[in-house]
């Protein structure tokens, strides 16, 4: 079944005039029947069920792809290793001072940060060579 939408055209003529065409102040609606003998296809049930999964499917996967960019845009993935070093240790020779271990054990920092994280734990004690410091990056 469909629905046609016709106008009727009303022509003026008058003398001397063109001819005028005047839309109607309201559109007819004509119904059109599908002929009988047209069959209608009939898809199968597996079909549907099966375009189905595989749409759900499409969708789920670009959702995990887009949170996955969204999570590398936001900084890195789940995955991704912490950025903790394991401590290192350092035995105290005889002439050494804090000033020297921090040199030592982060050669490419400025050792005054790394000068207080070493005396921090000590409280000011002094050192003693064969002493093992522990200094966590």
């Amino acid at each position: 079944m469909a629905a046609v939408m016709t106008t009727d055209e009303r022509a003026h003529e008058r003398a001397g005039e063109r001819r005028r065409v005047v839309p109607p102040a309201r559109a007819q609606l004509a119904l059109v029947h599908a002929p009988a003998d047209v069959p209608r296809r009939r898809v199968p049930a597996r079909a549907v069920y099966r375009r189905r999964r595989v749409v759900v499917a499409a969708l789920a996967l670009g959702t995990v792809a887009l949170a996955g960019r969204a999570g590398m845009a936001l900084g890195g993935t789940p995955l991704a290793t912490s950025e903790r070093r394991p401590p290192l240790t350092y035995v105290v020779r005889p002439g050494d001072s804090l000033w020297t271990i921090a040199r030592h054990v982060a050669p490419s920092s400025d050792p005054r940060g790394v000068v207080d994280d070493l005396n921090a734990p000590r409280h000011g004690a002094p050192l003693v060579p064969g002493e093992t410091i522990t200094w966590q990056p």
